[in-house]
């Protein structure tokens, strides 16, 4: 499937350890979801999640964001459109270059249960043919520029951030997202709490290739439009999916 960037306005982050909402019709004014989380996080309920979504609204774009590659499958690489890997500027080194290596790791040494089929492998290294299959992958890999602004969330004890960034910090790390990584995604998040438009600010004049995506906090159109007129190109919505359908169906721009 591939991704209509410009097209992506609201995203729907789900838990897949938290319960989903009975109905999840709420689901087609979203533009794309990412399913994860920091905690309790499963390749089952991850599978059962994405399953979910699939069958309520099938043509919608579903990334896995996994926190570790234990999460990682063949079929979680098949159930899900894309998978979403977060490299956390402001966490420690595992959530930066360690996770990556990590998950690439898990995919060289063991590609017969990551990919399937019986793959000739010698000793831990690929053959030529078992490398054409993890080159196949690394095609639905999406990485992400993260900067975690909550130090009391989950996602930043989980991550190793100790500090936040500065708006002149946020915006270093977008032009280095877009003009040295070239990931297609620079990602603000705050986890739960409202950091306001100016990170936002900062990072969107770096920006024209990577989109800019803000999350936490968000629970009102009016929250919603003020993050999008600073300049994200999609705003992040999550707990109140989960926790209040009606609430995040107001998130979504008209």
């Amino acid at each position: 499937m591939d991704i209509d960037w410009d097209g992506i306005t609201h995203v729907t982050k789900v838990d897949p350890a938290k319960p989903l909402p009975s109905d999840l019709g709420a689901l087609e004014g979203t533009d794309l979801v990412l399913v994860g989380g920091s905690d309790d996080v499963t390749e089952a309920n991850t599978l059962e999640t994405i399953a979910a979504i699939d069958d309520a609204v099938p043509s919608l774009p579903v990334f896995q964001e996994p926190y570790s590659s234990s999460h990682v499958s063949k079929a979680t690489i098949e159930a899900a459109d894309y998978l979403s890997v977060p490299a956390v500027y402001n966490g420690d080194r595992e959530h930066f270059v360690g996770k990556h290596v990590d998950l690439f790791t898990e995919v060289g040494s063991k590609p017969e249960a990551l990919l399937g089929a019986s793959l000739p492998v010698v000793g831990d290294l690929i053959s030529s043919k078992g490398a054409d299959a993890v080159a196949d992958l690394a095609t639905n890999v999406v990485g992400e520029g993260y900067v975690i602004q909550h130090l009391e969330s989950t996602a930043a004890v989980t991550s190793g951030v100790e500090a936040t960034y500065s708006p002149e910090q946020v915006a270093g790390a977008a032009l280095a997202t877009e003009t040295f990584y070239g990931f297609p995604i620079f990602y603000i998040e705050y986890s739960g709490t409202y950091g306001g438009p100016a990170d936002v600010e900062a990072a969107a004049r770096y920006l024209e290739e990577t989109a800019l995506f803000y999350g936490g906090g968000i629970d009102s159109r009016a929250k919603a439009t003020e993050i999008l007129e600073a300049g994200a190109d999609a705003i992040v919505v999550g707990d109140c999916f989960h926790d209040d359908p009606e609430t995040f169906l107001e998130t979504i721009p008209e």
